[in-house]
């Protein structure tokens, strides 16, 4: 018996050492996640980091898509010194009509018309008289459009998702690397006043080493399904899985996260749960028996970075739950956090001794006191915010910030200056269309991400908004 037993024990031993050298085998192995093409760079064609352009006295606008956004757009635009609206491009005349009373109601005169015709604003692309091209359609129609517009010797401004696949976004990046002209995604949530206070606190110091950022798209769409032209957006929804509009949550948290401004996203891992809410919603509502109902209730993608930072982006149109962008930025020395409660925590020696009415009360345990929080937004308002607030609230557009987007857009252009988003980022936002699709599909399997720089990423050291000296 002993001797079994003695020869049992050797055989555990010798069990447990190979399996301990297996996973050393595998803990050593060069990780691989799923790649995705990088094409190389064509012949004669650099990178557009930085982009400056002449300086422009008047900003010439055109204006394609006057359905749910548009027609806010040249509302704002009225508000803005030193732009004229040249062109307003939709495929029905009515709304085309609807819109030019905007311009009446402002003491503008009436805009050149463009109707009728799916290939009507080519023809506003064509004319001579517009510096900007200002895109509001639906997403199939986004990268065509920014295309054939920069061709045309246009810069563009695309509303979000610019585009939706991997090939739309290299030809994107690749026009504007070629004509050398301005590419931006409007994305307004980086203007938030939340977001843009916590972006200075994070560029002075105060949260410490930006490590982590969250941010999301959470907004049941049950009461606008409707609303969509051709039901676009349901239809996109059915055939297509993974996160399709990312950019409201990928934005504030890039910008914190300096992406290809000295960082890059290397690869990212996506999971969703399976469809319920909207297949019944088109059961009930619709009378639709869809069962091949492709995206998921709710998405979730975690990202890694070249500096070891990470980002964790979700997406649920679906679920009955309060909106949400879950903006939240976690550094080494403080915590900001929009959703649900909107609020700061942290280190003692984060904040200076004027700004904290009980210096044992504070800790990093708990958000800053409500008194704290509001001297610590007032100390850091972001010196755009302190130019814009004002007139931004009255002129409206998602509380604001829609104005300061498209003001900050203008004041780069006629200032010469880069603009806050360019086509990089665009690319960076929009590519968890496709890429969590692509790991989604092979069992949530990491997904390489490209550098749509194409070895630039760390040219420029930190992002920065320009501002005129």
């Amino acid at each position: 018996m002993k001797k079994l037993f003695y020869l049992f024990i050797i055989t555990i031993v010798i069990f447990a050492s190979c399996n301990t050298n297996s996973q050393k085998d595998k803990s050593t192995k060069t990780f691989q996640p799923l790649a995705t093409e990088t094409p190389a760079r064509p012949s004669g064609q650099k990178h557009v980091l930085g982009l400056t352009t002449p300086k422009m006295d008047t900003v010439r606008v055109g204006f394609i898509g006057l359905g749910m956004r548009g027609p806010g757009a040249v509302q704002r635009f009225t508000h803005i010194p030193g732009t004229k609206i040249v062109a307003l491009c939709d495929l029905h005349p009515d709304r085309v009509e609807k819109t030019q009373t905007i311009l009446d109601n402002a003491g503008l005169p009436r805009a050149a018309e463009y109707s009728g015709s799916e290939d009507a604003w080519k023809e506003l692309c064509q004319r001579d008289d517009i510096d900007l091209v200002y895109i509001a359609t639906d997403w199939k129609r986004h990268a065509p459009m920014m295309i054939y517009a920069m061709e045309q010797g246009k810069h563009v401004a695309c509303e979000v998702p610019a585009a939706m696949t991997m090939d739309e976004i290299w030809n994107v990046v690749n026009t504007a690397e070629r004509t050398q002209k301005h590419c931006m995604q409007l994305e307004n949530c980086v203007y938030d006043f939340f977001e843009l206070t916590t972006l200075n606190m994070a560029q002075q110091g105060v949260l410490g080493e930006i490590l982590y950022a969250e941010g999301a798209y959470i907004h049941q769409l049950e009461d606008f399904w409707n609303s969509y032209e051709a039901d676009w957006r349901m239809e996109y929804n059915k055939t297509h899985r993974g996160d399709i509009y990312a950019t409201h949550g990928m934005g504030p948290a890039c910008q914190v996260l300096d992406i290809h401004r000295g960082d890059k996203m290397n690869y990212l891992v996506a999971m969703d749960s399976k469809p319920v809410s909207i297949p019944a919603y088109l059961k009930e509502k619709r009378g639709e028996e869809v069962t091949d109902f492709k995206n998921g209730q709710h998405t979730m993608t975690f990202i890694k970075t070249e500096n070891g930072k990470t980002i964790h982006i979700q997406h649920d149109v679906a679920s009955p739950r309060p909106y949400s962008r879950m903006y939240l930025v976690q550094g080494t020395k403080g915590f900001a956090n929009k959703y649900p409660k909107q609020g700061y925590a942290l280190k003692a020696d984060a904040v200076e001794a004027e700004n904290m009415p009980n210096l044992e009360n504070l800790t990093a345990h708990s958000y800053v006191p409500d008194e704290v929080k509001q001297a610590l937004m007032e100390k850091y308002k972001h010196p755009i915010h302190k130019e814009l607030e004002e007139t931004a609230k009255k002129v409206g557009g998602h509380g604001g910030m829609d104005f300061i987007m498209d003001y900050r857009l203008v004041y780069c252009l006629q200032n010469g200056l880069p603009l806050d988003m360019d086509v990089y980022d665009m690319a960076e936002w929009c590519c968890l269309a496709p890429l969590t699709e692509l790991s989604l599909n092979n069992n949530s399997a990491p997904v390489a991400i490209p550098d749509f720089t194409r070895g630039h990423w760390n040219d420029v050291k930190g992002f920065r908004h320009a501002l005129n000296q």
